[in-house]
């Protein structure tokens, strides 16, 4: 390694999924060897956290949606029938049971500040973050599900009064050693040291106190997706980590970059300590052929109806629109056109693109790049984007669920730490999800140059002494 090399990142690896059948992958459900179809039974989610512990990943990710997706046709009904995550179950539900069943992997959800009381979600937070011991994280990713959304930059403000009261509730509403459970006095909890937030502002009138005593982490590490400028801003100031999809690491460098820098001269943070986190989606074999053999065997269950439906959720772009063999770059609309292009861009080798070359690219992995090959050629192309986008790790989503893990486990991994891009072991077995995020002995809660631990009412500080923030 030459002197002004960069040292090489140790990657931070979660799984995503979904309680839902599929997930990033249409129509995959449908494969013999897949169970994402188990989505419903307790010991489906307990099985998986036990496997990616034993190969050390460092958190499973359970995205969320608060709606169908119904743009394409107008109409729930391809999503109903192919089971583009329809239906999906609330994922708090599983954490507790995963959480028993392991000692030091981490948990996230994806919930939604725009429709969901603050009050009541902080309460789940500190229960969850009690019940797993601190192994928690949270995203504000997605904001669906009423008729008529606030519009885009009023949810980022409503967003931001949201975290705050999320802070005062969990770090200023009762002091670190509030909790005696002193049993000679009858005293559990010192009541001078529990109090009211009495937050009063254009969105949220919060009284309190926090129902629920302080937990491991207090505030969990908090995981931001969306680089829209406003996106941006929110993320600089609050986020740990930052969840990221796209076909290809240029399209995400500059967002990262900037937001990397708006932490550092805005908000005074270390921009090594925001850890950006890129979807993927590997087809691992021992050679090429087998992994180009998996992919065509899972593209054969693959749905374009199922793909065309979550592109148009997450696009707001419905293709049915478009005949069979339209071309998508010579349309009228600059959505369409826009959207297409940045396929295209990066997969310089398809000659036309049609809604069903859309579809197909979409039906397996989703929004994220799908990397093919045997365990070296992959991890060059997580190499990659580490060097191309400055991400920290990877959000590894499936296409067969669990055997799309067991191949990363059994065969990506080994080839990772070969290349020191990955631990051996957690860097604090038993830890909380913070503590072996940032491989930090001790750092339960949130890193003292964030804005979070500036809420925080520590032991022995009287009630005087610390005034709860606007």
């Amino acid at each position: 390694m030459s002197s002004d090399a960069k040292p090489k990142k140790s990657l931070v690896l979660n799984a995503f999924v979904m309680m839902t059948s599929g997930h990033q992958s249409p129509g995959l459900w449908r494969h013999p060897d897949d169970e994402s179809w188990r989505f419903n039974e307790v010991s489906h989610w307990v099985e998986l956290a036990k496997l990616l512990e034993k190969g050390k990943f460092h958190g499973i990710f359970i995205a969320d949606v608060l709606g169908g997706y119904d743009v394409y046709r107008n109409s729930l009904d391809p999503s109903k029938i192919s089971g583009a995550q329809w239906p999906t179950n609330e994922p708090f539900a599983v954490i507790a049971a995963m959480a028993a069943a392991t000692e030091s992997i981490g948990f996230g959800v994806t919930a939604s500040t725009t429709y969901e009381q603050p009050y009541h979600f902080a309460r789940r937070l500190s229960t969850i973050d009690h019940l797993s011991k601190g192994r928690y994280l949270d995203s504000a990713a997605r904001n669906l599900g009423f008729t008529e959304q606030p519009k885009h930059d009023e949810r980022y403000a409503q967003a931001e009064e949201y975290v705050k009261v999320i802070y005062k509730l969990l770090e200023s509403s009762w002091r670190d050693d509030a909790v005696t459970l002193d049993r000679a006095s009858g005293v559990y909890t010192r009541p001078e040291l529990v109090r009211r937030i009495d937050h009063r502002g254009p969105y949220f009138t919060v009284p309190g106190p926090h129902i629920c005593q302080p937990s491991p982490q207090r505030t969990p590490l908090l995981l931001q997706a969306g680089t829209s400028r406003a996106g941006k801003q929110f993320a600089a100031q609050h986020a740990e980590a930052i969840f990221l999809s796209a076909h290809a690491p240029e399209v995400c460098a500059r967002n990262v970059a900037e937001v990397r820098e708006l932490a550092r001269s805005r908000y005074g943070r270390d921009p090594r300590n925001i850890k950006v986190l890129a979807l993927v989606t590997p087809v691992l074999g021992r050679t090429e052929e087998e992994a180009q053999a998996k992919l065509a065997d899972y593209r054969k269950y693959a749905s374009h109806e199922g793909a065309l439906a979550l592109f148009g959720g997450w696009t707001g772009i419905d293709l049915d629109k478009y005949g069979d063999e339209e071309e998508l770059r010579h349309v009228e609309s600059n959505a369409v056109r826009s959207t297409v292009e940045g396929f295209a861009r990066f997969l310089p080798k398809t000659a036309k693109w049609t809604k069903h070359t859309i579809a197909e690219h979409v039906a397996i992995g989703g929004n994220g790049p799908v990397l093919v090959g045997t365990p070296s050629q992959v991890a060059d192309g997580l190499e990659t984007w580490v060097n191309e986008a400055d991400v920290d790790g990877f959000n590894f989503a499936y296409a067969l669920f669990p055997q799309s893990f067991k191949d990363i486990i059994e065969l990506l991994l080994p080839e990772l730490r070969r290349r020191g891009l990955f631990w051996d072991d957690y860097a604090v077995p038993g830890g909380t999800y913070r503590e072996n995020f940032y491989q930090k002995p001790g750092q339960s809660g949130p890193l003292d140059e964030h804005v979070a631990s500036s809420y925080r009412w520590k032991a022995g500080v009287p009630s005087e002494k610390h005034v709860i923030q606007d």
